[in-house]
């Protein structure tokens, strides 16, 4: 948000200096004092909105802005998708689809199993409505087969993550391919060589790792409590799998429609064509599937109408915190951009001399960790970059390496700035201690290994 006729006239120290103590008293608030992490983010963003020297009179409708952008963002997907979650749960459809998985791929390589399948509706779907939808699952699996929810859910969230930051069309690397010159169909090609192994690794192999030494119970958020009115005859896998491919395809069409469009191969200004987009938007694919759902779980078996609309009422209660509390982290985040304090160490750190395929990943990191949008830090990182990259002669290849070096940086460290931080905390039941020694830990080793992977492409190519 830009605060009209207001300039920050603090410096880079100062600013850096402030944002460190904000997160400092965060955690000493959440942490030591256990104040309830709403309440704290809130007073902590408006103790950063006074500090960093924000005109008072501007200050609600900064935090305001932040929170109602992030709320934007998330609250319709969470809920939508928490309506699912229990329509899955009651029914036994998540049991039936558990059930199918483990017959194919065995109980020893589920967590295998919930990983490739999220790596596959992580390419058209954004990194918190894959993760709502197959949530379901991943709680079905878990306590059918026991062990703690972390080796199951930290292979699922770290593949929906890999491929937000990664791979086109997602916002980040689009808009970063874009402002670099870069080609969107070589990204995609080698956001995939990125990708997969690096999940594998950060994601897949440290979660096994760290679910064995954290062992937390299965949360209860989007089944609305224990599923004691799930139906003794669940419906097909091959149902679920169907209802979960819905939105894949809904919101993949979308996507091609985009591309069909800003290629000129159809009217774009059709009125058909804009129906077509609303109805692959994420918020409104989602909404269709709850509908079918409705039917399909519900009704078509025997369910009322009254006692479908009390089990979809039922689902939203468990989640109000986790969309409040993710709300707050976008108004502390917004908070942190508005002051200033990204642009500051913007100018610091484009004027640090390092190759630049370092210095993308650099500035793109050190932006994520400053005010925590992963999006922000990519496409301000890479309007850094361009004017290097508009002055000198890199290869298709290079330029590729370049948008996956500056994606590599801007996931590193995702803390309490960042409003998926929370998201990822609250589905998963962790408080924010675990949730900094998995979550946080689990990003970092995702952009480092991405950043080798890349700085490797851009040296042989």
């Amino acid at each position: 948000m830009e605060i009209e006729g207001w300039t920050q006239t603090l410096g880079a120290g100062p600013l850096l200096g402030i944002a460190a103590g904000a997160i400092a008293v965060l955690l000493f608030l959440i942490i030591k004092l256990r104040v309830h992490a709403f309440l704290a983010l809130t007073v902590v963003s408006i103790g950063t909105a006074f500090a960093t020297g924000i005109p008072a009179g501007s200050i609600i409708d900064t935090l305001m802005s932040g929170f109602g952008e992030t709320l934007a963002e998330v609250a319709l997907l969470v809920g939508i998708g928490a309506m699912l979650g229990r329509l899955l749960e009651v029914s036994g459809g998540a049991q039936a689809l558990t059930d199918a998985l483990l017959a194919r791929f065995g109980e020893k390589r589920a967590p295998l199993a919930l990983g490739i399948a999220s790596l596959i509706f992580g390419f058209p779907i954004f990194f918190d409505a894959g993760l709502v939808v197959m949530l379901p699952i991943v709680f079905a699996i878990a306590r059918k087969l026991g062990g703690g929810v972390l080796r199951y859910a930290l292979p699922t969230a770290g593949a929906f993550s890999v491929m937000h930051i990664f791979v086109p069309p997602h916002p980040g690397p689009v808009a970063a391919s874009g402002l670099l010159g870069a080609d969107v169909g070589l990204v995609i090609a080698l956001a995939l060589v990125v990708a997969i192994p690096t999940w594998y690794v950060t994601s897949y192999l440290y979660g096994l790792w760290v679910g064995k030494r954290i062992v937390l119970p299965v949360p209860e958020l989007l089944s609305g409590g224990s599923p004691v009115e799930q139906d003794r005859t669940p419906p097909p896998a091959r149902t679920v799998v169907s209802l979960l491919l819905l939105p894949l395809v809904l919101i993949f069409a979308n996507t091609g429609l985009n591309t069909a469009g800003e290629a000129g191969w159809v009217d774009s200004d059709a009125g058909w064509f804009e129906v077509a987009r609303v109805m692959g938007a994420t918020p409104v694919a989602l909404l269709i599937t709850v509908f079918v759902a409705t039917y399909v779980l519900g009704t078509r078996r025997g369910r009322g109408q009254d006692v479908v609309e009390k089990l979809l009422d039922s689902a939203l209660g468990p989640v109000c915190a986790i969309i409040l509390i993710t709300g707050a982290g976008g108004m502390f985040g917004g908070v942190l951009e508005t002051s200033g304090i990204g642009g500051a160490l913007s100018g610091v750190l484009s004027n640090v001399g390092m190759p630049v395929i370092v210095a993308a990943y650099v500035v793109a990191a050190v932006l994520r960790i400053a005010q925590g949008s992963a999006t922000v830090a990519l496409t301000t990182a890479a309007g850094l970059v361009q004017p290097v990259v508009a002055g000198t002669d890199f290869s298709p290849v290079q330029l590729a390496a370049l948008v996956l070096a500056l994606a590599a940086g801007s996931v590193t460290a995702g803390h309490v700035n960042d409003s998926g931080f929370w998201l990822v905390g609250r589905f998963f039941g962790m408080d924010v201690k675990t949730t900094l020694k998995t979550w946080t830990v689990m990003q970092t080793t995702i952009g480092l290994m991405g950043f080798a992977i890349s700085s490797l492409l851009f040296v042989i190519a």
